[in-house]
């Protein structure tokens, strides 16, 4: 296996990179791409359950992105501040901008609102992490007032994210509060997606993992082995490991919406294929060579090039059979990233 960042480039042309989402959402397109050397096939979300059968589980994440993006100030240095995951000591895990102008003990204000955040620790890549004055209900409402969507930086906002993105951000699956960014393959579902899933017989659970800042950032190294994830909280509850386990031995396959659901399932399941409840952190990164035990169908957007996802995607269904999709999709104009189309994979045979 190649341990080379760039072995997973591709051109990718700016027209394609989505800045807008589909509408409605599942009008987005659709590229099959079935195992072996079977051709790939051109069609909407909308067509999802035509490719998957009665008894199969639809796993979804339910994470609910927060406006985690923050302008404070220390003194009178700005500090560009996004929250990435909170951490179980009530602290938060941040990326600042201008971090080195932090020291441990110095207090942060925020314009218009008196709460402070305080400096606990710092690392050497931009994080930090922050005890915030208020918790709970007052710290939400401390983000209302203050924060913003920490969109993907691919999509221009110049004046900043629009009312229109905090709707069109927002998956039909959210529930939990928590995401820097949103489970993007989740943008594409609709009550009529849904209520057609229904009548397929596919059945439906959730999970939750809570997306961190670092989706954002590219690999530093080009030696892949050398990228380190940033960790991530994620919960499967008993309930839903145990329908998972059900399914899979009712002969369903595991239908995994998003890389996100993907990572956390994978992350919660043993050796034998069985999923275990799970609430922690996981930093899991998946690159061709491993070993997928608990997901057999994957439907996910189109990723960026060198980035660890793309690296994800072709350890699923294949670098060579991935690298081809990405041709197929780049030259049928398919449009790319969170607001993009979407591909739905079969696992490669392990």
């Amino acid at each position: 296996m190649s341990d080379l960042a760039s072995d997973f480039d591709f051109d990718l042309p700016d027209r394609l990179v989505a800045v807008e989402p589909a509408r409605p959402r599942d009008s987005a397109r659709l590229l099959r791409v079935p195992t072996g050397d079977a051709a790939f096939s051109d069609h909407t979300v909308r067509d999802l359950p035509d490719f998957l059968r009665p008894g199969d589980l639809l796993v979804a994440n339910d994470t609910e992105v927060i406006p985690a993006q923050l302008a404070a100030q220390r003194g009178v240095a700005r500090i560009g501040i996004t929250l990435d995951r909170a951490l179980g000591d009530g602290n938060w895990h941040v990326l600042a901008r201008n971090a080195r102008r932090l020291r441990v003990g110095d207090i942060l204000t925020f314009a218009g609102v008196p709460v402070t955040a305080e400096v606990m620790s710092r690392g050497d890549a931009g994080d930090v992490v922050l005890r915030f004055s208020v918790e709970g209900a007052a710290f939400d409402a401390f983000l209302a007032e203050v924060g913003a969507l920490a969109l993907p930086p691919y999509i221009e906002r110049p004046e900043g994210p629009t009312a229109q993105d905090a709707e069109d951000y927002r998956t039909i699956f959210s529930q939990h509060r928590g995401a820097v960014a949103a489970p993007t393959a989740g943008l594409h579902f609709t009550p009529d997606l849904m209520a057609a899933l229904d009548r397929r017989g596919v059945h439906r659970q959730t999970l939750t993992l809570h997306v961190g800042a670092g989706t954002f950032l590219p690999m530093r190294s080009e030696k892949i082995s050398e990228h380190r994830m940033h960790a991530e909280r994620g919960i499967v509850t008993p309930e839903v490991a145990s329908a998972i386990n059900a399914a899979r031995r009712r002969g369903g396959r595991i239908v995994a919406v998003g890389t996100t659901t993907l990572r956390l399932l994978e992350s919660a399941v043993d050796e034998d294929g069985v999923v275990h409840p799970f609430d922690g952190e996981t930093a899991i990164f998946i690159t061709p060579g491993f070993r997928f035990r608990a997901v057999d169908v994957l439907m996910t957007n189109f990723h960026l090039p060198k980035s660890t996802l793309f690296m994800l995607v072709s350890a699923f269904a294949g670098k060579d059979r991935m690298r081809a999709a990405y041709d197929h999709a780049i030259g049928s104009d398919y449009r790319f990233y969170s607001y993009g189309d979407a591909c739905l994979l079969d696992r490669s045979g392990q």
